[in-house]
Order: structure tokens, then sequence, then C-alpha cells
């Protein structure tokens, strides 16, 4: 079998190739572990305990980072959206999935990004990224704001947490 055939969406590293690449989830996760192992490190030791503290932080916060990021899959979650996306609120009837997709995107790879904070508490944060981004020439965040939330919180409850409000 092939290594193409044994991981058909296999998320290839751009380095090495190898499968299950997930640069996003690996640095958010190793930022927050950094961040949370320094101040822990810093209580109980010192300056030597904040470097020991961060550099153990961001190794389990990378692989934190990671296990959350293979826990979504981009081409089941675009397949599910491309199929249900008309039966949301969100969506203006007669509009087509890609007007949408760049939006739903933004909310399923959000939750890697922000790990432990509920959408309410990220939006600042996706609302600049997606003003940043091209695609908020065609939606602006107010139009693509439910879409990203209502992806999010799919994600949030395959990851076995439950949407605030929800």
């Amino acid at each position: 079998m092939s290594k193409d055939m044994k991981f058909p969406d296999a998320n290839r590293d751009p380095i090495t190739n190898a499968p299950g690449a997930h640069p996003v989830g690996v640095g958010a996760g190793a930022a927050g572990g950094a961040a949370a192992g320094a101040a822990i490190g810093a209580a109980v030791g010192g300056p030597v305990g904040a470097v020991v503290g961060g550099s153990v932080g961001a190794v389990a916060g990378g692989l934190g980072g990671k296990s959350a990021a293979e826990a979504v899959n981009p081409t089941v979650e675009d397949a599910y959206w491309r199929t249900n996306y008309s039966a949301t609120q969100s969506v203006v009837a007669g509009e087509p999935y890609e007007m949408y997709q760049p939006a739903y995107r933004h909310g399923w790879e959000a939750p890697s990004r922000y790990p432990g904070q509920s959408f309410d508490a990220a939006e600042p944060k996706l609302r600049e990224e997606w003003e940043g981004k091209t695609d908020a020439k065609e939606m602006s965040w107010d139009r693509a704001k439910n879409s990203v939330r209502e992806a999010w919180h799919r994600v949030e409850r395959s990851l076995g947490g439950h949407p605030a409000g929800k």
C-alpha cells in the first residue's frame, strides 16, 4: 500500500513530507504551554524555574495543540458544510457554498489556535484575523461571523466541549 493510500488526507509536513503535520495547532499549543509553564516555574523556582517550566510547557502544549488539530479533519469539515450550509440561518438563500466556505474554514481551524477559550472570548481575535484575509473583501465580518461561529461550535462539540449559550 502506498503512503498516499494509507494516508489519503495526510496533511503532509511541507519540509519532511511526513504525515500529520499541524503547525498551527502545535504552535498555538506550544505558545500557551510555554506561557503557563513559565508562570508556574517562576512561582516555584524563580528565573531558573521559569526557563525550565517554559520549556516543559512548550513541549506539552505543542503536543496538546497537535492532538487538537488532528481531531479536526479539514476534508470532513468541508464536506459537512458543503452539504449542510444551506440549512443554516446565516446563509442567504441561493448563495453558493463557495461564498461561505472561507468563513466555515476560519471557524473550524480557529479552536486549535485558542484552546480552552469560548467563541465569544476569541471573537475579537477571530475578527481581526478575518479582516486581515483577502476573503474579507468578499464578505464582511458581520456576514461571516455566524458561519465562523457555527463551524467553531461544531468542532468544539466534536472535541467534547459544549458551546456557550447552546
